[in-house]
Parts: C-alpha cells; sequence; structure tokens
C-alpha cells in the first residue's frame, strides 16, 4: 500500500507503527523520481507485500527531508521496528534494493 504523506507527524507515526515501511523522498522535476517510482511499487507489491511505501515531495515539504536527514532526490528510506536501516540515494538499483531489503522482511514477517 502507497501513500503520499505532507506532514512531519503523518511520516513520524508511520515509523513509529509500520513494521516495514518505505519512505520515498522524490520532486516532481526528478526524472529518475519518476522513473524509478513504479518500479519500486511494482517490487513492494510482487515481492514484499507486508511494507508499506510512502512519498514525500521534497519541493513541496522541505521540512519533513531535513528532519530526516535527505538532502538529494530520490531518496528511499528503509525502515523495520522503528529503526532505519538502509538509505539509498540518486541512482538506486531495483536489484539491489530488493537484496537489502529480503533478509529483514523475511525476519519481521515470516
Amino acid at each position: 500500500m502507497d501513500h503520499e504523506l505532507n506532514t512531519l507527524e503523518q511520516l513520524q507515526n508511520a515509523v513509529a507503527n509500520d513494521a516495514g515501511l518505505i519512505a520515498y523522498f522524490y520532486s516532481d522535476n526528478c526524472a529518475p523520481c519518476i522513473s524509478l517510482r513504479p518500479k519500486v511499487k511494482e517490487l513492494l507489491a510482487s515481492e514484499f507485500p507486508l511494507m508499506n511505501l510512502y512519498f514525500i515531495n521534497s519541493e513541496k515539504f522541505p521540512a519533513i527531508s531535513a528532519e530526516f536527514g535527505v538532502f538529494s532526490n530520490p531518496t528511499l528510506l528503509v525502515y523495520f521496528d522503528r529503526k532505519e536501516y538502509f538509505r539509498k540515494s540518486k541512482y538506486i538499483s531495483i536489484p539491489e534494493l530488493s537484496q537489502g531489503i529480503e533478509r529483514l522482511y523475511t525476519m519481521m514477517f515470516e
């Protein structure tokens, strides 16, 4: 499931309450952000259906990006059990992202 967030509190609540999630920081003027978005959605839907996906527009909500230490787009923050396990920025490989999530996802959900 994916959601568009527009307040810091929404993202903080998601991190506090979701067992696993990806926070996807993007910009409407970022070509890699636009092309990567459907690939990440498909990856989660097909391989990691119990994780949530949250989109945050860095241009519209710079305070959220700053609070989470995000200064480039796209940036993906992967959380399990309220902890950030890794982040990927700019050039993101879907197989690498999948491999990074797989072990933690298996530990949390299977």
